[in-house]
């Protein structure tokens, strides 16, 4: 389904309205001549589940995120938004579980991301390099503690938290 949506959007430039956006996941798929996405979706379940969030661009000094990132559909579109609405020099604030920092265990969450974990844990994904994608996204992580909750080592026990400062827009 991926290709056709690149498909239906190839060609496309400057703003955009995308009526039945679904959960946002066509967002991604536009090509970067489109220099706006105005998505509506009348359907009240899949207008919650969109990740696009409401306000104008750099237009919040602060933003958090709390055990979250693990389970968005699309990590990096969610991080490229917070990165949108975010003004220049403000704040992304996290708390999230993230990928273990041993090999046995990074493959024991690989496995677990590709077989069933997800769908028994609401869409969460243990082995994520969150703070890899809060980089990706033009964050600059500035303030970053490591550390296991609980305390023993299982799939989903090593944390951050931190702080990153939203650089300039992303090309």
């Amino acid at each position: 389904m991926a290709e056709r949506r690149r498909s239906l959007l190839a060609g496309l430039s400057g703003p955009v309205l995308e009526v039945g956006a679904g959960d946002g996941l066509s967002l991604r798929h536009y090509p970067a001549s489109v220099t706006r996405v105005l998505a509506v979706e009348p359907e009240p379940t899949l207008r919650r589940r969109a990740e696009a969030l409401g306000p104008a661009d750099m237009s919040i000094k602060a933003a958090v995120a709390s055990l979250v990132l693990c389970s968005v559909a699309d990590q990096d579109a969610a991080l490229r938004e917070l990165h949108r609405v975010i003004e220049p020099g403000g704040q992304l604030r996290f708390l999230e579980h993230v990928r273990a920092d041993t090999p046995g265990m990074a493959r024991v969450q690989r496995a677990l991301d590709t077989t069933i974990w997800p769908h028994l844990a609401g869409g969460c994904h243990v082995g994520r390099d969150i703070v890899a994608a809060i980089r990706r996204a033009g964050f600059r992580v500035e303030r970053l503690d490591r550390f296991r909750f609980p305390d023993a080592r299982t799939p989903s026990s090593l944390h951050v938290l931190g702080t990153a400062i939203r650089g300039p827009a992303i090309a």
